[in-house]
């Protein structure tokens, strides 16, 4: 059962990396950020429209590992519709899941990302997008790094 869950999450990241969700420049975005990550080279610009304190649309462009475009396009799939505060707790379920592989309920088919954490070098790859649409909602404008994990 195991080797079919983990066959199964490949698959799906895999999927999300050959073809990702979102992956264009939103003209109508009310806020973005720039992410990189030195270590493996990723980059990505995110794209975010909120009205009202919700996400109506996110979208992102850049390169990167597989991990990385996969977690930008899952992460802009699972965003929509979702208000500043349950984003923060987003954000936190997933950073603790990369890092510990804990998978907590809510996470849906991001938890296809709770194997990175057996893979140091990759959890900055998998959260790379994750700490770009923090940095978009505060707004200051300034890079973020997986260098310098401040959100």
């Amino acid at each position: 059962m195991f080797d079919d869950l983990n066959d199964l999450y490949q698959q799906v990241i895999l999927d999300h990396c050959k073809h990702p969700r979102n992956f264009w420049e939103l003209p109508v975005a009310t806020c973005s950020a720039q992410g990189h990550n030195p270590l493996c080279g990723d980059q990505l610009r995110l794209y975010l429209s909120v009205e009202n304190g919700v996400i109506k649309e996110a979208s992102f462009v850049g390169s990167g590992c597989c991990i990385s475009k996969a977690s930008a396009s899952l992460m802009t799939e699972n965003i929509k519709g979702k208000t500043k505060d349950e984003l923060r707790r987003m954000f936190d379920q997933v950073h603790d899941m990369v890092t510990t592989g804990s998978v907590p309920g809510e996470v849906g088919k991001l938890a296809v990302f709770a194997g990175v954490h057996k893979f140091p070098a990759r959890v900055k790859c998998a959260i790379l997008a994750w700490h770009a649409m923090m940095a978009a909602l505060k707004g200051d404008g300034q890079p973020v790094s997986t260098e310098n994990e401040e959100t």
